[in-house]
């Protein structure tokens, strides 16, 4: 009788990764190492604590729509212990992805070299350090505000959806996608109750910085599928691929760009909108992030890389500045140029 037919998933795929001598044992397995204290430091990303830039819009925005705020006591030291808080509880969540995906990392050209995969951390000490970080991260949370806290705290809790079985959601087509990108709108949160604001955000700034997040995510997931260049492999390295096509993540990418523009627009017609005149430049960094993913080996699928893109870097620079600047400036004309000429109905 014949058996049933492997899936895709669970294929065993031949891969050739390197190990740090170039060289693999003759059962095909990279060399043996033994944990270092270095391979601890490096699975906490402290090299990705750059994305936490994103908090800072929610800084930016708080004190623009709220100018008081600047006059908070202690606001720089509130600043430093928020944000030190966002990156610990961040690091957490990376010390825990590294772990978990260290069987499909070794099915990966490259990752199989990550630490865990090649043997350099002790994993039930790294355990240990994916709760250290949290709570630390959450104790130094809790000094700046408690609505910031439960910010950072509900940052973690998708840290595990993201990773930890039985939900992993970055197994699953779309969800991988959305639920990763919505620490998006929670940086900016922690942002927002970093600067001293006590309600919530805009809703529709939050679903616009989502839908952004979800932009950078999909085209993320389109750059690895294409550089791996192999239905089979891609699938074993990651599930999520048994389902994704690159027709099917260019399609997503450009419901969630179009969703993002939209609730951003609803945002600044109603709370600022001098930020039009950010449009152009905002689309133009849209556009070079897009282009950048068509590349070989390109840097949209490690994003710490993006600071050697000096287009995409000068772009992103020009918009966060203008966008800041238009958040205190008043430009009265634009209100009279975009005034409704036509009855408004009820």
């Amino acid at each position: 009788m014949n058996s049933a037919p492997t899936s895709h998933a669970e294929m065993p795929i031949p891969v050739k990764p390197q190990g740090e001598n170039g060289t693999r044992e003759k059962s095909g397995k990279l060399p043996p190492s033994r944990p270092t204290f270095w391979g601890h430091v490096q699975i906490a990303r402290i090299d990705h604590w750059f994305k936490n830039v994103f908090v800072f819009p929610g800084i930016v925005v708080a004190l623009g729509l709220d100018p008081s705020l600047l006059s908070t006591p202690g606001l720089p030291i509130q600043l430093f212990f928020g944000l030190l808080a966002v990156c610990l509880v961040a690091s957490s969540n990376y010390v825990v992805n590294e772990v978990l995906d260290a069987p499909n990392d070794r099915l990966h050209p490259t990752k199989c070299n990550r630490p865990v995969p090649s043997g350099k951390v002790s994993i039930p000490l790294a355990y240990v350090q994916w709760i250290f970080l949290m709570v630390v991260g959450l104790g130094i949370a809790l000094q700046v505000s408690f609505p910031f806290a439960m910010t950072m705290l509900v940052l973690w809790i998708m840290g595990c959806i993201y990773n930890i079985p039985p939900v992993r959601s970055k197994d699953l087509p779309y969800l991988d996608v959305l639920s990763e990108a919505v620490n998006n709108p929670l940086r900016m949160m922690a942002g927002w109750y970093i600067a001293g604001a006590h309600i919530l955000p805009p809703a529709s700034l939050l679903i616009s910085y989502w839908m952004i997040g979800c932009y950078f995510m999909a085209m993320k997931r389109f750059s690895e599928y294409r550089h791996i260049d192999d239905p089979v492999r891609a699938a074993a390295y990651r599930k999520s691929f048994s389902f994704y096509t690159e027709p099917r993540l260019l399609v997503s990418v450009m419901f969630y760009g179009s969703a993002a523009m939209l609730f951003f627009g609803s945002f600044l017609i109603r709370y600022r909108f001098e930020l039009i005149l950010a449009f152009p430049i905002l689309a133009f960094v849209m556009a070079t992030y897009l282009s950048l993913a068509f590349k070989e080996n390109s840097a949209v699928q490690n994003p710490e890389g993006l600071y050697r893109e000096p287009a995409l870097m000068t772009a992103v620079i020009t918009c966060t500045l203008t966008m800041a600047i238009l958040m205190f400036i008043d430009i009265p004309f634009l209100y009279e140029t975009f005034h409704p000429s036509l009855p408004l109905t009820k």
